[in-house]
Order: C-alpha cells, then sequence, then structure tokens
C-alpha cells in the first residue's frame, strides 16, 4: 500500500500543489477541492499546526532600540542640510520583539520549507503593487492559529463533502480549520 497519492503529477508538480493548498488553506482558513486532494493536503497542515501548537509559548520578549526616520505630516522624511549635504534625520525608538528559542526558530525554519510567503493587496489598489504587504504564514500559525487549538489533541482540520464537480465529476469538498 502506499504511504501517499501520486494525484495524477510528477513529484515536483505534486509537491508545489501541495505546498500552495497548504499555505491557502492557513491563510485563508478554509479551501474547495477535490477528496483525494484534501487527504493528502490535511496531513501536511495538521504536521505543521501541531508544530504551532508545540512550540506556541517558546519565546522571549528583547526591547532593542532601533533607528527610525523622522516624517512630516504628509508621511514624507525630513531632511536638514549638514556640511552642504541633504540628509534624513533619525529618531531612536524602544521597541519589544519576540525572540525565538532554538527550538521554535527550527519549527518556524522547517514550516517555511513547506509554506510560500503571501503577498496582500488592499481592495482599493488591484492590480498594483502600491501598498502589498508581504504576510509571514509561519507567523500567523504561531500567533492566531496556535493559541486557538492549545487545549485540542489533534483533529485541527474537518473535510465536509459538497458534490460532484460538474466538468468531470470529481467529488469536491470543503477543507476548514475547525
Amino acid at each position: 500500500m502506499a504511504k501517499y497519492r501520486k494525484l495524477g503529477r510528477t513529484s515536483d508538480q505534486r509537491k508545489a500543489l501541495i505546498r500552495n493548498q497548504v499555505t491557502a488553506l492557513l491563510y485563508n482558513g478554509k479551501i474547495v477541492t477535490t477528496e483525494a486532494k484534501a487527504k493528502e493536503i490535511r496531513k501536511v497542515a495538521e504536521g505543521l499546526i501541531a508544530l504551532g501548537v508545540k512550540e506556541k509559548d517558546n519565546f522571549e520578549e528583547v526591547t532593542v532600540t532601533a533607528k527610525v526616520p523622522r516624517k512630516d505630516k504628509d508621511g514624507k522624511r525630513v531632511k536638514e542640510v549638514v556640511d552642504g549635504k541633504k540628509v534624513t534625520v533619525y529618531d531612536e525608538v524602544e521597541k519589544k520583539i519576540k525572540k525565538d528559542l532554538p527550538s521554535r526558530l527550527h519549527a518556524r525554519r522547517q514550516m517555511n520549507k513547506v509554506l510560500y510567503s503571501v503577498t496582500s493587496v488592499p481592495a482599493e489598489n488591484a492590480g498594483k503593487k502600491k501598498n502589498t504587504k508581504k504576510i509571514d504564514v509561519a507567523t500567523k500559525v504561531f500567533d492566531e492559529i496556535a493559541p486557538k487549538y492549545a487545549d485540542r489533541n489533534g483533529g485541527y482540520t474537518r473535510i465536509v463533502k459538497i458534490g460532484q464537480r460538474k466538468g468531470d465529476g470529481a467529488l469536491e469538498v470543503l477543507l476548514e480549520l475547525v
């Protein structure tokens, strides 16, 4: 008996498909796909969520000072003349950041092997590069998804059968986070 479904694809296509679907599931919370794909995606997604639950509290808060450019009321950088050159003025700001401990860092790197980075585009700027944000899905797993499932022992996803697809009759399902 095989350990996984081949999904009618070569290994690199299959890996890319699974990575893409798992990223979409963790980013959006639910996806519609075929039953065979959903069962493969579920294996990978549950493993990543379990990793996130295990390491969710494994960090320390550190205070760092950062140089931030001073901005005027329009949001543009303030410049002043020094020795005949225009130079940006910087302010020092103290920030608290989460510093991963070694085991959480390892878990984050394992997640990043599977997950793609997601680019979020605001609705008013559809089709434009302006104001787009790169979203780290691994951080979302640690900060949002893992705390919800902290007291749960597995079974983080649910497969709901929708019906047959019109084109080829494949059984479609809704794969969602519980």
